[in-house]
């Protein structure tokens, strides 16, 4: 689509009336400036206004005109291109935007500036997009973990009604014998008996720094999904400088995320060595480091650290980010060092966060995405 403009209706020879002309005013509120609406982003001036109702006005107008998607888009970029964060405080404002992770990041990052008037609407808007991802990922996420647990409870030695013969089947074809039509197994492979008992234990430590506000987002709904397996025993650690157990709240993403504090330092190793002194069952726990790597605490101290945890039997996984944007800028050297420690270091959607921890649960190769 081509939008006029108010000069000459920039070279297109039609002037705009009706919808196309409110779209493009739309446009032109966040994207205009100079000529045309040609101005790179420092000559663009703030079409919006300075005041929080002709902000929520100009939200209704692109919801109106432009798909969810878009909107999001638009968002974003008016935050960015017009600084108004602040405006966020305001509960007219809340609620007037298209709620997605990236705002819920904005939100968290101003936690501590919102004023009480404005927190609970916040935390409404914050609701709605958690809502929205358990809904989106929680049935996957139990139902792959599930089948993982109960591979990883196999057995060697089954009675008769746990045998898997599928499983044992193939292990055993070497045994073919076609004189008589059969396999004849050596191995038999069974399934061990469901338990009400904690099978794997995870711990999430996650990197709460600036720039990790969308893989804080996913990493504490999927905390809360993990967290009402009966089978997984879940523990999230959120750090910055500092260390925060946040695990007595993943009844509660909401909470979760309402006790992070989004925008700190980092020290990784005080972090790992948090977790590494919470692990009673190494064989039997997934760490799962959730950060860029950009490490402000002992550098070799940190690795020293993931080389215990993978010696004990720890299984150990080294998220870059968990977002859809994929790979963020990061550590190369510290990704290098752990990827050198057998413990790569990549980045990962949401939709196969899943994957990467039933391989994690079951001791196997990770999927690891080919674009890092």
């Amino acid at each position: 689509m081509v939008l006029g403009g108010e000069q000459g209706a920039d070279g297109t020879g039609r002037a705009l009336a009706g919808r196309d002309a409110a779209m493009d005013g739309a446009l032109s509120a966040l994207y205009g400036g100079g000529p045309g609406g040609r101005g790179t982003p420092k000559e663009r001036s703030a079409g919006l206004g300075a005041s929080a109702p002709s902000v929520a006005r100009w939200l209704g107008d692109i919801r109106t005109y432009f798909p969810s998607s878009v909107v999001q888009v638009m968002q974003r970029d008016a935050i960015d291109r017009l600084g108004l964060s602040a405006l966020l405080l305001e509960p007219e404002m809340l609620e007037a935007v298209e709620a997605d992770v990236h705002l819920v990041g904005t939100l968290l990052s101003l936690n501590k500036a919102m004023p009480e008037t404005t927190k609970e609407t916040a935390r409404a808007v914050v609701r709605k997009v958690v809502e929205d991802l358990e809904k989106r990922l929680a049935t996957r996420t139990r139902a792959t973990l599930t089948g993982a647990l109960d591979r990883s409870a196999r057995i060697s030695r089954p009675r008769h009604r746990d045998i898997d013969w599928d499983r044992t089947i193939r292990a055993n074809l070497k045994n073919y014998l076609p004189e008589y039509d059969t396999v004849v197994p050596d191995r038999l492979i069974g399934y061990g008996r469901a338990a009400q008992s904690v099978k794997k234990e995870v711990i999430l430590c996650i990197d709460q720094s600036g720039s990790m506000a969308a893989s804080v987002v996913y990493a504490s709904v999927f905390g809360a999904v993990l967290a009402s397996m009966r089978s997984i025993a879940t523990r999230l650690v959120v750090f910055d400088t500092a260390v925060v157990d946040l695990t007595d709240q993943l009844d509660d993403p909401v909470d979760v995320l309402f006790g992070t504090q989004l925008g700190g330092g980092t020290d990784i190793n005080r972090a790992l060595a948090y977790c590494q002194s919470q692990i009673t069952r190494p064989a039997d726990t997934v760490v799962v480091l959730i950060s860029d790597l950009y490490e402000g605490g002992i550098r070799d101290e940190m690795l020293k650290r993931v080389a215990a945890m993978k010696a004990s039997g720890v299984q150990f996984v080294a998220l870059l980010a968990l977002s859809d944007e994929g790979a963020p800028a990061y550590d190369h050297e510290h990704a290098a060092a752990l990827a050198a420690l057998g413990a790569p270091a990549f980045a990962c959607t949401p939709d196969l966060f899943p994957e990467i921890m039933a391989a994690a649960v079951e001791k196997r190769a990770l999927p690891i995405p080919d674009t890092l």
